[in-house]
């Protein structure tokens, strides 16, 4: 009898053991996946069963969490939901996240360990903090006159504080109320749909995962390399560029829309906007030279975050003589984010130092406390300061006696510069307008540098366009940083 007793036992301590483990399989090494699982909910009720932290903008919220009935408790709400959509991205219950919802979403959550009170305390009490809070960098009054500037015109505008890289407006036309897909049922599917299928794509952030070939705004960056390599060594004297000019290798000539480019100094050429002097400029320079340019402004930069991920400006490293006169007038491959041609600007402001865009200015815990900062960082040194001084003389006579002079501020320095990009099969698509410029303060210092590019302008002849479309709109904002 005994002996059967022993066998039970031995049997029973077997299957303990069995389950023991296979408990520590499914909680320890397999929890991962089962929270990853889409059938399960819990993860997802969890998520939900208390209020997110806020995005905020000037110290003002402009996201919020509203208590429903339903089974995922807070639904997420927008403030001026297409005004800062390109900043606050969404939160959906059923898509998920995107821009700063996304890269922020451990704070926002509570999941992130940097809002505990106490080192690793979430840890060992499995308890989780209330959402923090993401403060933003931007300036509403830019944000708005940049929104309010383009209407409804497709487009984009990026804003930067040249000293420090704070991002300080962030807009793209035509845009979408988040507020729309945060929840669930039929109207948010709906919602989803038509915000995926509209050709105009309002869920598309032009102002940094757009590209787009950025015409004679680029002649910045190749007078920074002719200048930068001793092709140029005086802005004032001639060129020895002939007009038209012949591409390198081919019989394509290539003309001017503007008057007075033979033979012109680079000062004239930059005013006025002359593609032969520009074209063979690059050609002079060389594909090595124009390339270390473009990559010191930022260009072919696949790692930059503002947290979100910027799409990468693209300048082409393997081409032809004929290929980088063409690139070097901003065509060909040659394309860019409107936060690239903000950085542009802001390095040429900034006395040739490009610091990294950033978007998130600090971010507390749900009791105020600052758990993380920002503050600026040197990304690159373009170039010279000496070279500096000089695109901002060129930049600056555009404005005052160029293409640019929408642009101008009274008793404020401005300097800019004025594109159309042709594009689409043989060019005959609606020309991109472009404008770059930058402003400084009453002190002589950097204030503001923007971008803006007008998808739909009408254009008469080259950089009419920029001037015409795109430059009061970076003149409106100016303004508004400026106060």
């Amino acid at each position: 009898m005994i002996r059967y007793i022993r066998r039970a036992a031995a049997c029973c301590l077997v299957l303990l053991v069995a389950l023991l483990v296979n408990t520590s399989r499914v909680q320890i090494f397999q929890a991962d996946s089962f929270n990853a699982n889409p059938a399960n909910r819990r993860a997802l009720i969890a998520r939900y069963d208390q209020p997110r932290g806020d995005i905020l903008v000037a110290g003002r919220s402009v996201t919020g969490s509203l208590a429903t009935d339903d089974q995922l408790t807070y639904l997420r709400t927008y403030a001026q939901g297409p005004l800062y959509a390109p900043v606050t991205g969404f939160v959906s219950q059923l898509y998920g996240t995107r821009m700063l919802e996304g890269t922020e979403d451990a704070v926002l959550s509570g999941t992130d360990p940097q809002l505990a009170s106490l080192p690793l305390w979430n840890e060992i009490t499995r308890a989780r903090q209330k959402g923090g809070d993401v403060h933003t960098t931007i300036n509403p009054a830019a944000q708005e006159a940049a929104f309010t500037g383009l209407g409804d015109r497709t487009g984009a505008v990026a804003a930067l504080d040249p000293a420090t890289g704070r991002i300080l407006a962030l807009v793209s036309t035509p845009s979408y109320d988040p507020s729309g897909i945060a929840g669930t049922g039929r109207d948010v599917n709906a919602e989803w749909a038509r915000l995926t299928s509209d050709p105009e794509q309002p869920m598309l952030d032009r102002a940094i995962r757009q590209t787009y070939p950025p015409g004679s705004a680029f002649k910045v960056v190749t007078a920074a390399a002719a200048l930068e390599s001793g092709k140029v060594t005086d802005p004032k004297a001639p060129t020895k560029t002939p007009e038209p000019y012949t591409l390198p290798g081919t019989t394509t000539q290539l003309e001017n829309e503007a008057a007075g480019c033979a033979d012109a100094s680079l000062l004239v050429a930059f005013t006025v906007s002359c593609n032969t002097v520009f074209a063979k400029l690059g050609v002079d320079v060389g594909l090595k030279g124009m390339v270390r340019q473009a990559q010191a402004f930022g260009f072919n930069d696949h790692r930059l975050r503002i947290p979100p991920s910027v799409a990468p400006s693209n300048f082409d490293t393997r081409m032809g003589p004929d290929q980088v006169a063409l690139s070097s007038i901003g065509q060909f491959d040659t394309t860019a984010t409107p936060l690239q041609m903000a950085m542009v600007a802001a390095a040429v402001v900034n006395g040739g130092e490009l610091m990294s865009p950033y978007l998130v200015d600090r971010i507390t815990n749900s009791n105020g406390v600052t758990v993380a900062a920002a503050a600026g960082r040197l990304l690159h040194r373009t170039v010279s300061s000496g070279t500096a001084v000089r695109l901002q003389q060129m930049m600056e006579a555009v404005v005052t006696k160029g293409t640019g002079t929408n642009a101008a501020i009274p008793g404020i320095t401005v300097g800019g510069k004025t594109g159309t990009a042709q594009h689409g099969v043989g060019n005959k698509g609606m020309p991109y307008a472009w404008f770059i410029s930058y402003a400084k303060s009453a002190a002589g210092q950097p204030a503001v540098a923007v971008a803006v590019v007008v998808e739909d302008a009408e254009a008469v002849r080259a950089d009419i366009s920029g001037g015409g479309s795109a430059a009061p709109i970076a003149r409106d904002v100016m303004r508004a940083v400026l106060g």
